[in-house]
């Protein structure tokens, strides 16, 4: 019963991420206006939770203001994490901005060791190698390669990598507040991470997503009520994996872990190159498969290195 609950919930982590990547790409392609999108994403969240809470289907987590500052920087990196993301979605292919995002731990090895001075064995640096040279050849090789969509997906890996290390630096052996499990945790993340985005959003784009989802409808390209579901559903799909990705990861050990996000983002690009029907090149398809075996690798050896040192 245990094994069909955890398939269940990696069926639906992986499922809701391939919806959300194809329903954010479509919604950037019908409107470029990544700041506006990024926001609707993040809001959208407080439309699950906010009710779960109110309701007392889920105990409501209470914090008091010396802790919401403990976790401001933290909803600052999410808030990168996301909003970087989404621009590179919407700058390039889905697949080329996955492949970038597969970089990911060596920012985090060199932030671990300049802010936590976390030094690692040389088998997890190792692991890096192929890592970089596989992004590096994905790049070179990628037809639809844009300085943006490399910088914005590097710009979500920087943010990822610094609210983990923010997490271990600011919470850990820390009790904050009542009820804060990892879900609510997030939750509380998403609610500040909206208050953030909304005033950078005027600030960036003004109110130019109204005067420009009303263009679409009017070109009869999609009619309200299918725009309007189009950026619901990219919303509702982003914290739903969010969510669903919490309760699959708490089910299972970390090597599962580590090759259940691998195959992830194998699906996703895989998934995404055939909605879009976007070639990939042969180097790109080279790169991508190094890039991906080497973050397997790395979070192999940082499990093996853990485990050594308990």
């Amino acid at each position: 019963m245990e094994s069909l609950q955890v398939g269940g919930y990696f069926a639906l982590w992986y499922l809701f991420n391939i919806a959300y990547n194809i329903y954010n790409k479509q919604a950037l392609n019908a409107i470029d206006y990544p700041w506006s999108i990024a926001t609707i994403q993040m809001a959208t969240g407080i439309l699950y939770f906010a009710p779960l809470w109110l309701l007392g289907i889920r105990k409501a987590p209470k914090l008091n203001m010396s802790e919401l500052k403990t976790l401001f920087p933290i909803a600052l990196c999410h808030t990168g994490v996301h909003v970087g993301a989404v621009i590179a979605l919407g700058a390039g292919a889905v697949s080329f901005a996955h492949i970038v995002k597969a970089s990911e731990p060596v920012v985090t090895c060199a932030l671990n060791a300049v802010l936590l001075g976390q030094i690692l064995p040389v088998k997890v640096y190792a692991t890096l190698i192929p890592i970089i040279a596989g992004v590096g050849i994905a790049s070179m090789k990628e037809l639809s390669f844009t300085m943006l969509a490399l910088a914005s997906a590097m710009l979500s890996n920087v943010s990822s990598a610094a609210r983990g290390v923010l997490s271990k630096k600011t919470m850990s052996g820390k009790q904050l507040g009542e009820n804060l499990d990892a879900q609510n945790l997030y939750a509380v993340l998403t609610a500040i991470s909206t208050c953030v985005l909304i005033p950078i959003t005027l600030a960036l784009e003004g109110t130019g997503f109204f005067t420009a989802f009303k263009g679409v409808v009017a070109k009869g390209d999609f009619t309200n009520k299918a725009l309007a579901t189009l950026m619901f559903l990219s919303g509702a799909t982003y914290y739903a994996y969010n969510e669903v990705a919490f309760l699959a990861l708490g089910k299972v050990n970390p090597v599962t872990h580590a090759v259940g996000n691998t195959i992830k983002r194998v699906v996703i690009i895989v998934a995404s190159v055939i909605a879009f029907k976007t070639p990939m090149s042969t180097g790109s398809i080279i790169g991508s498969s190094i890039a991906i075996a080497g973050t397997l690798l790395y979070s192999l050896a940082m499990n093996a290195a853990k485990s050594k040192k308990e």
